[in-house]
C-alpha cells in the first residue's frame, strides 16, 4: 500500500517561489510507486491548497487562476490521524479530501524552513521529513547557530548583533561596528536566506545603506568581518543525530563579491535571461570543489559534526568560507531545507535524486517510530482536584 505523502511547500517567505520550484522537483521525482503524493500549496497569505494541477509548473504563471482550480484545506488531527480537510464546507457530503501520513516540507525561509511549519504540524499529529521544531529554529537563526557552533568548538566569524530598537540610533549601532570590526564587512539579515538583504560595505557610508537595507526585511541583523580573498564551498549532509553522512563539496561561482539571488536561482546573475526551473541547481558550481584531498575531507567531517551537534534531521546544506590569504576555514551558515534540497551534491558520491527522497522519507518515519515509545501525558487530571481558584500550581514551587 502506497504511503499517503503530503508536500508541502509555499509559504509567507520571500523565498516563496524558490520552494515552488524545489518542491516541483521533488515531486518529479518520487518514487509513484511506493507514495500517493499530495501536494500542498501554501499561498503567501498562509492559506493552503490541494489539487492535481498543483503539480504542473506551467500553471504557476497564473496563481490566481491556479488556485481557483484547487481545493482550500486545513489540517485536522481525528481519532489520531491526520486529515485534510475542506476549508469550505460542503453541506452535503463528506468534507474530507485525504487522510495523510507523513508530510515532507520543501519550504525555504522565515515562517516555514524555521520551526513555524514543523510546529504546526507537530500540533496536528503528522510526522514530518527534516529538522525538528529546534534544530529549524536554530538553523535559521543565523546568532543563535553562531552561538552554538563556537560553544560547541567550531570555526566561525564573531559577529555584532542589532535589533531595529537599537537600530534607532543609527549612529552609536555604526560606532560599535566599527569598534569591534574592520571594513570591509558583510551586513545580513539574522533570519533568512537566498542572500535575501546580504551586502558588503567597505566604508562608513556604505555601511549605513546595507544596515538600512537589511532591517526592510528583518527585524534583527548581524555584522561581521568579511573575508577578502574569499572561496565558498558547500557541503550537504544526510542523517539525523545518530548516524549522518557528507555529500561531495562544490564551489559556487559569484558573478559579484556576494553570491545573490540572482546568481543562486535566475541562471547566473544580473541580466540574465534564462528561466529559473532549475532553482539551485541551475547555479553555475564546480563539483567537486577543487581542494586538497585533505581540505576536503576536513570540510566533510566538520559539515556531519556540526550536523550532528545542531541535532539535524533529514538533509542540510552546510556552507563553509576559505579565506585563501590564510588558509582559514569557517562555518559560514546551515540550510536545514536546501534549495532544490542539494540533491546535486549526492549524484557525485553515487546517491540518485529519487534515493535520496526515499531515505529522507525513511529517516522521518525512523524518529516518529522512536518518538511513539515516549510518554507525553499522563492518565490524570489535575483539574478534577477540587477548586482551582487561586491555585498557583505546583511548577516552580519553592515548598
Amino acid at each position: 500500500m502506497k504511503i499517503k505523502l503530503a508536500v508541502l511547500f509555499g509559504g509567507r517567505s520571500v523565498e516563496h517561489e524558490v520552494s515552488v520550484i524545489s518542491a516541483l522537483q521533488a515531486m518529479e521525482n518520487l518514487n509513484a510507486d511506493k507514495y500517493d503524493i499530495i501536494p500542498v500549496y501554501i499561498a503567501k497569505n498562509g492559506e493552503m491548497f490541494t489539487g492535481e494541477f498543483l503539480r504542473d509548473s506551467d500553471e504557476y504563471k497564473n496563481i490566481p487562476e491556479l488556485l481557483k482550480k484547487s481545493i482550500a484545506v486545513n489540517f485536522v488531527l481525528r481519532d489520531g490521524k491526520t486529515i485534510l480537510v475542506r476549508k469550505n464546507m460542503k453541506k452535503f457530503g463528506s468534507n474530507d479530501v485525504t487522510e495523510v501520513e507523513v508530510a515532507f516540507p520543501i519550504v525555504h525561509g522565515t515562517n516555514v524552513e524555521d520551526g513555524t511549519l514543523q510546529g504546526f504540524l507537530r500540533t496536528v499529529g503528522l510526522p514530518f521529513v527534516g529538522c525538528d521544531v529546534l534544530a529549524s529554529a536554530v538553523g535559521m537563526d543565523k546568532y543563535v547557530m553562531k552561538a552554538m557552533l563556537k560553544d560547541g568548538g567550531f570555526p566561525i566569524l564573531d559577529c555584532v548583533r542589532f535589533r531595529r530598537s537599537a537600530y534607532v540610533d543609527r549612529d552609536k549601532c555604526v560606532a560599535m561596528v566599527e569598534e569591534k570590526i574592520n571594513y570591509p564587512i558583510i551586513v545580513k539579515p539574522v533570519n533568512l536566506g537566498s542572500s535575501v538583504g546580504i551586502s558588503k560595505a567597505s566604508d562608513r557610508d556604505a555601511l549605513y545603506k546595507s544596515l538600512d537595507d537589511a532591517f526592510t526585511y528583518a527585524d534583527t541583523v548581524i555584522v561581521e568581518r568579511a573575508v577578502v580573498k574569499l572561496r565558498e564551498i558547500n557541503c550537504s549532509v544526510v542523517g539525523d543525530v545518530d548516524f549522518a553522512e557528507a555529500s561531495e563539496c562544490e564551489e559556487p561561482f559569484m558573478c559579484d563579491e556576494i553570491l545573490s539571488y540572482e546568481d543562486k536561482y535566475m541562471g547566473g546573475g544580473k541580466g540574465s535571461k534564462s528561466g529559473s526551473k532549475g532553482g539551485m541547481a541551475s547555479l553555475k558550481r564546480k563539483v567537486p570543489a577543487d581542494l586538497s584531498p585533505e581540505m576536503r575531507e576536513r570540510i566533510r567531517t566538520l559539515a556531519v559534526e556540526a550536523f550532528k551537534h545542531l541535532g539535524c534531521s533529514g538533509v542540510s546544506r552546510i556552507d563553509f568560507m576559505i579565506d585563501d590569504a590564510d588558509g582559514s576555514l569557517y562555518i559560514n551558515e546551515f540550510n536545514t531545507i536546501p534549495g532544490s534540497l542539494a540533491f546535486y551534491l549526492w549524484k557525485p558520491v553515487g546517491v540518485e535524486y529519487r534515493d535520496l527522497l526515499d531515505k529522507l522519507i525513511s529517516i522521518a518515519l525512523k524518529r516518529n517510530r522512536n518518538e511513539s515509545e515516549i510518554t507525553y501525558s499522563f492518565d490524570s487530571n489535575i483539574l478534577s482536584m477540587g477548586s482551582l481558584k487561586g491555585s498557583k500550581g505546583s511548577k516552580g514551587s519553592k515548598s
